[in-house]
């Protein structure tokens, strides 16, 4: 996910920037006096909660205006991202959006701030009130709005400043160019972001070897909770005795046991490009171990995907499998594959559905031959790599 404020005086471009930003790189626009109106036009309980208050001539509180934020963020869930324009606008805000990005499990990028002299602002608001109509756009105002950005702003420039991800960009050069030091920011700040797929689907949908051939192609570290437990049982160590006694009676690997196997994983895996994962999250609980876990080391989910095959066809490939040398512990006999199917559908189907309202699953068609499958997954992962440059 890509998140970006956008900075900058009155009369410095953000408006024309921000429609390229949108554009290019489908970001979802929250300007506080936007969704403010949406909310108060919708009559929402926060906009009429925030109407009360405007119309006794009070200021909006952030509280209220916290929550808006909040509440837009989840509700666009296939946006790449998030553009931010006049919030945070000042000190306590910054904090208060921090908090929020964290809750959300998310952060913000960078803060991009369009750096023009007062007397250009002044220069250029003047010039669009010939135009505009619009009664704020006369000298007096005009300064009181500067002076009050200056007043409150800095300090959150500052804020972002000291957390080393606010940049300047001169405003006073052509669109043209603003627009392409701006993308070489952006560029920048992508190839920072680790690409994180989580494969889903049924037992027998192919995601192990689809995940494989996945991270092959795209360069991602591939994450299986299956081959990490497989090695303890062949290490014949405690843990894996313990395993293998789990499997036998058709149960789950505790969360202590895979985690720790997990984190390791990504400390031991410096310099990828991100991970695919399959076999974890498997329950509402390790989706959520799973966000911190990506959230400790300043990345998130990227894209899921979920492989659907027919019932029938996921008990008939897994009955197949059984008399191969392949045969796991757990699908040896029919009543263990179909309790395997049913803890899936108890424990995982609602971890999908939590993925789905947050960030948005895409729904693969698993039937076909492999490489049919295949190319349906990597056009995804093709796309959504193209979305991050």
């Amino acid at each position: 996910m890509l998140n970006i404020a956008l900075f900058g005086p009155p009369g410095a471009g953000k408006g024309t920037q921000s429609e390229f930003l949108i554009k290019k790189y489908n970001l979802f626009y929250i300007s506080t006096g936007d969704i403010l109106r949406k909310e108060i036009s919708e009559k929402t309980k926060l906009g009429l909660e925030a109407q009360s208050i405007i119309a006794s001539g009070g200021l909006v509180s952030d509280e209220i205006i916290v929550q808006i934020i909040e509440k837009t963020i989840t509700d666009n869930p296939d946006s790449n991202g998030f553009l931010f324009d006049g919030f945070p606008r000042t000190y306590i805000q910054a904090y208060i959006l921090e908090g929020l990005m964290i809750k959300l499990h998310t952060k913000l990028n960078c803060l991009i701030s369009l750096d023009v002299p007062v007397e250009e602002s002044v220069k250029r608001l003047l010039h669009r009130g010939k135009t505009s109509g619009r009664s704020d756009d006369n000298e007096t105002v005009i300064r009181n709005r500067l002076k009050e950005y200056n007043e409150k702003t800095l300090p959150v420039l500052q804020f972002y400043k000291d957390k080393g991800i606010m940049i300047e960009v001169e405003g006073m050069q052509t669109i043209e160019k603003v627009n392409i030091e701006i993308t070489n920011i952006i560029k920048e700040e992508l190839s920072k972001s680790l690409f994180n797929v989580v494969v889903f689907g049924y037992p027998g949908s192919g995601r192990g070897s689809q995940g494989k051939a996945l991270a092959k192609k795209f360069g991602l570290e591939y994450v299986a909770t299956g081959p990490m437990l497989e090695h303890e049982i062949e290490e014949n160590s405690e843990i894996g005795k313990k395993i293998t006694e789990l499997y036998e009676n058709g149960q789950l690997v505790p969360d202590d046991i895979v985690v720790r196997l997990i984190e390791k994983k990504i400390e031991k895996s410096k310099n990828v490009k991100g991970f695919i994962f399959k076999g974890f999250p498997r329950t509402l609980v390790q989706s959520y171990i799973l966000d911190g876990l990506l959230q400790k080391h300043g990345s998130s989910i990227s894209m899921i995907l979920e492989i659907e095959v027919p019932t029938l066809e996921l008990i008939s490939r897994l009955d197949a499998r059984s008399k191969t040398d392949n045969c796991m512990p757990y699908d040896n006999s029919t009543s263990k594959i179909v309790k395997r199917l049913q803890e899936h559908e108890k424990k995982t189907v609602p971890v999908i559905e939590k993925y789905n309202q947050l960030h948005g699953v895409k729904i693969i068609d698993g039937m076909g031959k492999f490489d049919d499958v295949f190319e349906r997954l990597s056009a995804e992962i093709e796309n959504g790599l193209k979305s991050m440059r």
